[in-house]
């Protein structure tokens, strides 16, 4: 259950997002290390597009299919324990990377490596019980800044693997998760809903089946295919940028890390944002302009570079066309900053629809999108194997997001043709 039951002494809630969205942020950046070590990697093993694809992405997969389970157990066992337990696994994994020397070896790692994406879940159910409904956009939006993880191991660990190599980027990212585990333990509480239970005050938790029920209406997954762009693919082109910029534009690995942070810092930072719009003016507007404008940026980065021949009045006519590093870079912030909106707008719906389910609900959201971000850099690789086009990465993206626009709007339309006809019905009757 996920109720909000009593009130949390009022610095409480606080204290809850704040350690909350710090832990998220430490987690978030470990869950993509591999977007600069995988580089260095596929250097030193001699990867091909679809191998990296795969390396990267294997994180993303575990944190993806464990965040279903890990809300449920956040919803029964508290956020507290829940979160700690889910850093130091992390850790374990991360340290043990660093011992890897095997393609395999690696993949089976990056397994244990993603349980730190999983703590999205957890963290959803958890500061959700915190605030009230009409103030959960907001702080679930606050807390969805810890995506700035991402934008973290873009700046710091190229500068850490160029002094003393992936490995140590492996292990000092191990030791963060570590102190934030322990740091997270001695500085939150249980959530309200967790100590009414131990009070004997609360009902006790439902059947573990009980909290899947609401998976069977199609408006969960219709949310969750959202999610799978405004997430999926916002985690898929972190890990994948610093790859692209160095393949299209030639730009070392320490660049492209900076400019890969320029696109994960809007896309995390303005989240918080998104969850206030999403409280001011409704979830739905925010999805309409996320997926509009989305589908424009997309469309725009997926026109590769191409040189033309035009048959001219006085004979043959030839121009290059191609978007130069700083037009790529403009409207890839831009994407980065509606995608962050967008994910806001996407959370804010669950705790309205679903308050007694937001972290089964939610957890199922959050696989989806995540599984995104584990099926995408894998599919960029293979379309780059198939096709030999850099952009093909921005035309499937494209189609997705105006698959988005699409079934929402006609979603929509559909439920305002059945509430202006419910009137009618009831005059029959």
């Amino acid at each position: 259950m996920t109720a909000i039951l009593p009130a949390a002494p009022s610095q409480e809630p606080r204290q809850a997002l704040v350690m909350s969205t710090i832990a998220f942020t430490v987690c978030f950046a470990v869950w993509t290390i591999f977007s600069i070590i995988g580089v260095r990697i596929k250097q030193e093993l001699g990867l091909s597009e679809t191998e990296f694809g795969l390396l990267i992405g294997t994180p993303i997969l575990t944190g993806s299919l464990v965040r279903m389970l890990l809300g449920v157990w956040t919803d029964r066992y508290g956020g507290r324990l829940v979160y700690t337990a889910v850093m130091l696994s992390a850790a374990i994994a991360t340290l043990l990377l660093s011992f890897a020397h095997t393609y395999e070896q690696m993949l089976i790692a990056a397994l244990g490596v993603g349980l730190a994406g999983g703590s999205f879940a957890v963290g959803v159910a958890y500061v959700s019980r915190f605030f009230p409904a009409g103030r959960q956009g907001t702080a679930l939006g606050i807390f969805g800044v810890g995506n700035v993880g991402a934008a973290v191991t873009k700046f710091l660990a190229p500068l850490v693997l160029l002094a003393w190599g992936w490995q140590t980027v492996a292990q000092i990212w191990a030791a963060a998760l570590v102190v934030m585990a322990v740091v997270f333990w001695f500085t939150t509480g249980d959530d309200p809903v967790i100590r009414e239970r131990r009070a004997g005050k609360a009902a006790a938790p439902r059947s573990f089946w009980q909290e899947f029920a609401p998976l069977k209406n199609l408006q969960v997954w219709r949310f969750a295919f959202y999610y799978f762009f405004a997430f999926g693919a916002f985690v898929a082109l972190s890990l994948w940028l610093p790859r692209y910029l160095i393949g299209v534009y030639g730009f070392n690995i320490a660049t492209a890390g900076m400019i890969g942070a320029a696109y994960s810092i809007p896309a995390s930072v303005f989240r918080a944002y998104g969850g206030v719009l999403s409280d001011r003016i409704g979830a739905r507007t925010v999805l309409y302009w996320t997926f509009t404008v989305c589908a424009v940026a997309t469309l725009v980065l997926s026109l590769p570079s191409a040189d033309y021949v035009v048959r001219g009045i006085s004979g043959p006519i030839a121009f290059h066309f191609e978007i130069g590093p700083l037009a790529f870079i403009a409207v890839a912030c831009v994407l980065g900053f509606f995608m962050s909106l967008g994910k806001a707008a996407v959370y804010k719906h669950i705790p309205v629809y679903y308050p007694k389910n937001v972290g089964a609900v939610g957890g199922v959201v959050g696989m989806i999108g995540g599984l995104g971000g584990f099926v995408l850099p894998i599919t960029f690789g293979a379309l780059n194997d198939l096709t030999g086009v850099w952009s093909s990465c921005f035309m499937l993206l494209f189609v997705i997001v105006v698959g988005c626009l699409a079934w929402m709007h006609f979603s929509i339309r559909r439920m305002e043709r059945a509430a202006a006809e419910t009137p009618a019905l009831y005059a029959a009757e």
